[in-house]
Protein backbone atom coordinates (compact mmCIF):
# COMPACT_ATOMS: atom_id res chain seq x y z
CA UNK A 1 0.00 0.00 0.00
CA UNK A 2 1.35 3.78 -0.52
CA UNK A 3 1.02 6.84 1.33
CA UNK A 4 -2.01 8.90 0.59
CA UNK A 5 -3.89 12.21 2.00
CA UNK A 6 -6.98 10.88 3.54
CA UNK A 7 -9.68 14.13 4.37
CA UNK A 8 -10.49 13.76 8.06
CA UNK A 9 -13.31 17.02 8.18
CA UNK A 10 -13.21 19.66 6.30
CA UNK A 11 -10.33 21.16 5.21
CA UNK A 12 -8.36 18.43 7.91
CA UNK A 13 -6.09 15.93 6.13
CA UNK A 14 -4.07 12.71 7.80
CA UNK A 15 -0.84 11.91 5.28
CA UNK A 16 -1.06 8.10 6.21
CA UNK A 17 1.91 5.67 5.57
CA UNK A 18 0.81 1.86 6.00
CA UNK A 19 2.91 -0.20 7.30
CA UNK A 20 3.18 2.66 10.18
CA UNK A 21 6.99 0.23 11.23
CA UNK A 22 9.98 1.66 11.84
CA UNK A 23 10.45 5.38 10.39
CA UNK A 24 7.27 5.35 8.82
CA UNK A 25 4.45 7.86 10.28
CA UNK A 26 2.06 9.45 9.96
CA UNK A 27 1.56 13.20 9.60
CA UNK A 28 -1.09 16.11 8.69
CA UNK A 29 -2.34 19.18 7.39
CA UNK A 30 -4.90 21.76 8.14
CA UNK A 31 -6.06 24.25 5.68
CA UNK A 32 -6.15 28.23 6.45
CA UNK A 33 -6.22 31.69 4.96
CA UNK A 34 -2.66 31.96 4.01
CA UNK A 35 -0.81 28.76 4.15
CA UNK A 36 -1.37 25.39 5.68
CA UNK A 37 -0.73 24.08 9.00
CA UNK A 38 1.06 20.44 8.81
CA UNK A 39 1.15 18.14 11.98
CA UNK A 40 4.47 16.67 11.68
CA UNK A 41 6.78 15.73 8.75
CA UNK A 42 8.46 12.77 7.48
CA UNK A 43 11.53 10.74 8.22
CA UNK A 44 13.48 11.45 4.97
CA UNK A 45 13.70 13.40 2.04
CA UNK A 46 11.71 11.26 -0.38
CA UNK A 47 8.74 10.61 1.65
CA UNK A 48 8.26 14.27 3.10
CA UNK A 49 8.68 15.32 -0.79
CA UNK A 50 5.62 13.47 -1.21
CA UNK A 51 3.87 14.43 1.47
CA UNK A 52 4.40 18.03 0.83
CA UNK A 53 3.02 17.41 -2.40
CA UNK A 54 -0.03 15.95 -1.67
CA UNK A 55 -0.37 19.08 0.59
CA UNK A 56 0.03 21.54 -2.42
CA UNK A 57 -2.69 19.84 -4.82
CA UNK A 58 -5.05 20.48 -1.98
CA UNK A 59 -3.77 23.85 -0.67
CA UNK A 60 -3.33 25.27 -4.00
CA UNK A 61 0.57 25.67 -3.67
CA UNK A 62 -0.35 28.36 -0.85
CA UNK A 63 3.57 28.06 1.57
CA UNK A 64 3.78 26.03 4.28
CA UNK A 65 3.17 28.76 7.18
CA UNK A 66 3.12 26.62 10.46
CA UNK A 67 4.61 23.42 11.08
CA UNK A 68 3.85 21.10 14.34
CA UNK A 69 6.78 18.65 15.49
CA UNK A 70 5.28 16.39 17.90
CA UNK A 71 7.58 14.80 19.71
CA UNK A 72 11.61 14.93 18.66
CA UNK A 73 11.77 11.34 16.57
CA UNK A 74 13.36 11.79 13.35
CA UNK A 75 10.18 9.99 11.52
CA UNK A 76 8.14 12.91 12.78
CA UNK A 77 11.08 16.26 12.54
CA UNK A 78 13.78 15.57 9.89
CA UNK A 79 11.59 16.52 7.10
CA UNK A 80 11.02 19.99 8.38
CA UNK A 81 14.26 21.03 6.38
CA UNK A 82 12.53 20.88 3.50
CA UNK A 83 10.07 23.14 5.25
CA UNK A 84 10.32 27.07 3.76
CA UNK A 85 12.74 29.42 5.91
CA UNK A 86 9.71 31.23 6.44
CA UNK A 87 7.81 28.69 8.49
CA UNK A 88 7.27 28.72 12.09
CA UNK A 89 7.90 25.21 13.48
CA UNK A 90 6.24 24.63 16.97
CA UNK A 91 6.82 21.97 19.14
CA UNK A 92 7.62 21.17 22.93
CA UNK A 93 10.72 22.99 24.78
CA UNK A 94 11.96 19.25 25.39
CA UNK A 95 11.32 18.02 21.63
CA UNK A 96 13.60 21.24 20.81
CA UNK A 97 16.87 19.91 23.10
CA UNK A 98 16.30 16.65 21.87
CA UNK A 99 16.54 17.52 18.33
CA UNK A 100 19.34 19.53 19.27
CA UNK A 101 21.01 16.01 20.60
CA UNK A 102 20.31 14.16 17.91
CA UNK A 103 22.72 12.04 16.41
CA UNK A 104 21.07 9.72 14.43
CA UNK A 105 20.59 11.10 11.69
CA UNK A 106 24.63 11.97 10.90
CA UNK A 107 25.72 8.65 12.14
CA UNK A 108 23.25 6.67 11.68
CA UNK A 109 24.19 3.27 13.80
CA UNK A 110 23.51 -0.18 12.26
CA UNK A 111 20.31 -0.38 13.70
CA UNK A 112 18.10 -0.83 10.62
CA UNK A 113 18.17 -2.91 7.68
CA UNK A 114 18.59 -1.21 4.92
CA UNK A 115 19.79 1.92 6.85
CA UNK A 116 17.39 4.32 5.92
CA UNK A 117 18.00 6.64 3.40
CA UNK A 118 17.60 10.02 4.38
CA UNK A 119 18.10 12.48 1.41
CA UNK A 120 18.88 15.86 1.83
CA UNK A 121 17.20 16.24 4.92
CA UNK A 122 19.00 17.83 8.35
CA UNK A 123 18.27 18.71 11.92
CA UNK A 124 15.94 21.82 12.21
CA UNK A 125 14.21 21.84 15.63
CA UNK A 126 11.29 23.99 16.23
CA UNK A 127 12.06 27.52 16.94
CA UNK A 128 8.41 28.54 18.76
CA UNK A 129 8.40 26.12 21.84
CA UNK A 130 5.63 25.71 24.74
CA UNK A 131 5.54 24.12 27.94
CA UNK A 132 2.14 23.05 28.71
CA UNK A 133 -0.07 24.60 25.86
CA UNK A 134 -0.57 26.82 22.84
CA UNK A 135 -3.60 27.62 21.28
CA UNK A 136 -2.64 28.80 17.22
CA UNK A 137 -5.23 29.93 14.41
CA UNK A 138 -5.49 28.94 11.60
CA UNK A 139 -7.56 31.01 9.41
CA UNK A 140 -10.66 31.55 12.09
CA UNK A 141 -9.95 27.48 13.35
CA UNK A 142 -8.38 26.90 16.92
CA UNK A 143 -5.66 24.31 16.91
CA UNK A 144 -4.84 23.56 20.79
CA UNK A 145 -1.46 22.39 21.16
CA UNK A 146 -1.57 20.25 23.88
CA UNK A 147 1.25 17.90 26.49
CA UNK A 148 -0.17 15.88 29.20
CA UNK A 149 2.33 17.58 31.38
CA UNK A 150 4.13 14.63 32.20
CA UNK A 151 6.87 11.93 29.91
CA UNK A 152 5.03 9.24 28.33
CA UNK A 153 6.57 8.12 24.74
CA UNK A 154 8.91 11.01 25.12
CA UNK A 155 9.36 14.03 27.64
CA UNK A 156 7.73 16.56 24.88
CA UNK A 157 4.64 14.53 23.25
CA UNK A 158 2.22 17.19 21.99
CA UNK A 159 -1.04 16.43 20.37
CA UNK A 160 -2.81 18.97 17.63
CA UNK A 161 -6.40 18.98 19.28
CA UNK A 162 -9.48 20.77 16.50
CA UNK A 163 -12.16 21.11 19.03
CA UNK A 164 -13.95 22.77 16.29
CA UNK A 165 -13.80 19.40 13.64
CA UNK A 166 -13.09 16.91 16.97
CA UNK A 167 -10.02 15.97 15.49
CA UNK A 168 -7.11 14.68 17.71
CA UNK A 169 -3.63 14.30 16.39
CA UNK A 170 -1.91 12.05 19.01
CA UNK A 171 1.64 11.80 18.00
CA UNK A 172 3.01 8.86 18.91
CA UNK A 173 1.38 8.54 22.13
CA UNK A 174 -0.45 5.98 20.08
CA UNK A 175 0.46 3.25 17.58
CA UNK A 176 -2.32 1.89 16.27
CA UNK A 177 -2.26 -1.76 15.94
CA UNK A 178 1.36 -1.75 15.63
CA UNK A 179 3.80 -1.93 18.86
CA UNK A 180 4.31 1.33 20.96
CA UNK A 181 7.71 2.86 22.21
CA UNK A 182 8.10 4.24 25.11
CA UNK A 183 12.13 3.92 25.47
CA UNK A 184 12.41 7.49 25.66
CA UNK A 185 9.53 8.59 27.90
CA UNK A 186 7.88 6.61 31.27
CA UNK A 187 6.04 3.76 31.36
CA UNK A 188 3.47 5.07 33.88
CA UNK A 189 3.29 8.16 31.94
CA UNK A 190 2.39 6.29 28.57
CA UNK A 191 -0.13 4.77 30.51
CA UNK A 192 -1.22 7.68 32.41
CA UNK A 193 -1.54 9.66 29.15
CA UNK A 194 -4.41 6.96 27.77
CA UNK A 195 -7.43 8.57 30.23
CA UNK A 196 -5.85 11.77 29.39
CA UNK A 197 -6.59 11.50 25.73
CA UNK A 198 -9.76 9.80 25.93
CA UNK A 199 -10.85 13.12 27.54
CA UNK A 200 -10.90 15.19 24.76
CA UNK A 201 -13.61 13.30 23.29
CA UNK A 202 -12.59 12.99 19.85
CA UNK A 203 -14.78 12.18 16.65
CA UNK A 204 -11.62 11.61 14.53
CA UNK A 205 -8.19 9.84 15.77
CA UNK A 206 -4.39 10.15 13.73
CA UNK A 207 -2.27 8.01 15.67
CA UNK A 208 1.41 8.67 15.19
CA UNK A 209 1.82 5.29 13.45
CA UNK A 210 -1.26 2.63 12.01
CA UNK A 211 -4.77 3.60 10.45
CA UNK A 212 -7.13 5.81 11.30
CA UNK A 213 -9.39 5.80 14.35
CA UNK A 214 -12.89 6.86 14.90
CA UNK A 215 -14.16 7.76 17.35
CA UNK A 216 -16.09 4.89 18.65
CA UNK A 217 -13.27 2.99 17.62
CA UNK A 218 -11.02 4.72 19.89
CA UNK A 219 -11.36 3.19 23.41
CA UNK A 220 -11.15 -0.44 22.60
CA UNK A 221 -7.18 1.17 20.82
CA UNK A 222 -7.05 3.04 24.51
CA UNK A 223 -7.66 -0.16 25.68
CA UNK A 224 -5.45 -2.71 23.69
CA UNK A 225 -2.81 -0.14 24.90
CA UNK A 226 -3.48 0.30 28.38
CA UNK A 227 -2.91 -3.81 28.73
CA UNK A 228 -0.02 -3.56 26.58
CA UNK A 229 1.65 -1.43 29.07
CA UNK A 230 0.37 -3.13 32.00
CA UNK A 231 1.92 -6.19 30.57
CA UNK A 232 5.30 -4.40 30.50
CA UNK A 233 5.38 -3.26 33.74
CA UNK A 234 4.65 -6.71 34.92
CA UNK A 235 6.73 -8.59 33.25
CA UNK A 236 9.66 -6.02 33.90
CA UNK A 237 8.75 -6.67 37.90
CA UNK A 238 8.83 -10.13 37.61
CA UNK A 239 12.12 -10.22 35.50
CA UNK A 240 13.83 -8.22 38.39
CA UNK A 241 12.76 -10.24 40.83
CA UNK A 242 13.91 -13.13 38.91
CA UNK A 243 17.35 -11.13 37.96
CA UNK A 244 16.98 -11.40 34.67
CA UNK A 245 18.44 -8.80 32.57
CA UNK A 246 15.52 -6.85 30.00
CA UNK A 247 16.62 -8.99 27.18
CA UNK A 248 16.42 -12.66 29.06
CA UNK A 249 12.88 -11.45 30.57
CA UNK A 250 11.54 -10.56 26.98
CA UNK A 251 12.69 -14.35 25.17
CA UNK A 252 11.04 -15.91 28.55
CA UNK A 253 7.72 -13.76 27.95
CA UNK A 254 4.53 -14.68 26.12
CA UNK A 255 3.30 -12.03 23.70
CA UNK A 256 -0.16 -13.43 23.49
CA UNK A 257 -2.53 -10.91 21.93
CA UNK A 258 0.05 -8.78 21.51
CA UNK A 259 2.41 -10.96 18.58
CA UNK A 260 0.44 -9.95 15.68
CA UNK A 261 1.64 -6.18 15.98
CA UNK A 262 4.65 -5.56 13.89
CA UNK A 263 8.11 -4.65 15.77
CA UNK A 264 7.98 -7.08 18.27
CA UNK A 265 10.89 -6.07 19.31
CA UNK A 266 10.61 -3.38 21.18
CA UNK A 267 9.06 -5.31 24.15
CA UNK A 268 12.77 -5.29 24.73
CA UNK A 269 13.62 -1.68 24.50
CA UNK A 270 10.37 -0.75 26.74
CA UNK A 271 11.36 -3.14 28.99
CA UNK A 272 14.92 -1.33 29.66
CA UNK A 273 12.53 1.19 29.89
CA UNK A 274 10.35 -0.24 32.63
CA UNK A 275 13.43 -1.38 34.56
CA UNK A 276 15.20 1.82 34.36
CA UNK A 277 11.97 3.34 35.63
CA UNK A 278 11.20 0.48 38.96
CA UNK A 279 15.36 0.89 38.91
CA UNK A 280 15.13 5.46 38.99
CA UNK A 281 18.13 5.22 36.77
CA UNK A 282 18.57 6.29 33.22
CA UNK A 283 18.14 4.35 30.37
CA UNK A 284 21.57 2.71 27.84
CA UNK A 285 19.95 3.73 24.27
CA UNK A 286 22.52 1.76 22.56
CA UNK A 287 22.74 -0.89 24.79
CA UNK A 288 18.63 -1.19 24.38
CA UNK A 289 18.60 -0.98 21.05
CA UNK A 290 21.71 -3.89 20.89
CA UNK A 291 19.85 -6.16 23.07
CA UNK A 292 16.28 -5.62 20.49
CA UNK A 293 18.86 -6.50 17.39
CA UNK A 294 19.60 -9.70 19.49
CA UNK A 295 16.36 -10.62 20.26
CA UNK A 296 15.16 -10.06 16.57
CA UNK A 297 17.96 -12.07 15.31
CA UNK A 298 19.67 -9.22 13.10
CA UNK A 299 18.98 -5.75 12.38
CA UNK A 300 15.40 -4.32 12.38
CA UNK A 301 13.12 -4.09 9.41
CA UNK A 302 13.06 -0.93 7.70
CA UNK A 303 11.27 0.54 4.83
CA UNK A 304 12.88 4.03 4.46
Amino acid sequence: MTASLVPVADGVYAWVQPDGSWWINNAGAVLGDGGPMLIDTCATEARTRRFLAAVAEVAGDAPVRLAVTTHLHGDHAYGNSLLPETTAIIGHQATRAGLLADFVLADTPPIWSPTPDWGAVSIRPPNVVLRDELTVYVGGRPVRLCHPGHPAHTAGDVVAWLPDDGVLFTGDLIFHEVTPLVLMGSMDGALRSLDWLAGFGAAHVVPGHGTLVDGAGFEPVLDAHRRYYRFVVETATAGRANRLAPLDAARQADLGEFAAWPDQERLVLNLHRAYADLDGSEVDILAAFTDAVTYHGGPLRCAV
